[in-house]
């Protein structure tokens, strides 16, 4: 019976703390390479989200390439047969970037990057009198508190 004080000035303390919550904020990459006819970007359109990156990956290949974006975004260099090229799509990137191997472009050899906006949650804004406007944890710290007066009140005895 003595430890229910100390369990529910644990409980309360945690209540009143409020939770810590991580931001998982991971980036990906995804790779494009050259398919087997060697003039097609493999695959030919991606879908990423702002702060991922795309990287533009060949060894070895028999003709030489690069990749492009039409509107300047990015550009691998010039073509050659060897490339390993990345390009972070940071915040206001969003949109549909298309892009080409300049020397294959006549062959078709043309992509696409699909980047979707980054969701940002935003906090709720305080209202006027600087509160938050709601107190979500105000239920579970009004029991934990008469827990913790049940518990120091001396108990009546018959």
């Amino acid at each position: 019976m003595r430890m229910l004080p100390v369990t529910a000035a644990l409980v309360l303390a945690i209540l009143t703390i409020g939770a810590i919550e991580e931001k998982d904020i991971s980036q990906e990459e995804v790779v494009v390479t050259v398919d087997s006819t060697n003039l097609r970007f493999s695959p030919q359109s991606v879908t990423v989200t702002e702060g991922d990156s795309v990287r533009f990956f060949w060894s070895g290949e028999l003709l030489a390439h690069n990749a492009v974006s039409y509107d300047g975004l990015f550009d691998s260099g010039d073509a050659s047969r060897n490339v390993d090229y990345s390009f972070k799509f940071e915040v206001g990137t969003n949109g549909t970037h298309e892009y080409l191997c300049e020397p294959h472009e006549e062959f078709g050899m043309t992509g696409t990057v699909f980047v979707e906006p980054l969701t940002i949650v935003e906090e709720e804004s305080p209202d006027e009198d600087g509160g938050s406007g709601s107190l979500p944890a105000a239920g579970l710290l009004g029991t934990a508190t008469m827990v913790f007066g049940a518990a120091i009140y001396p108990k009546k005895r018959d």
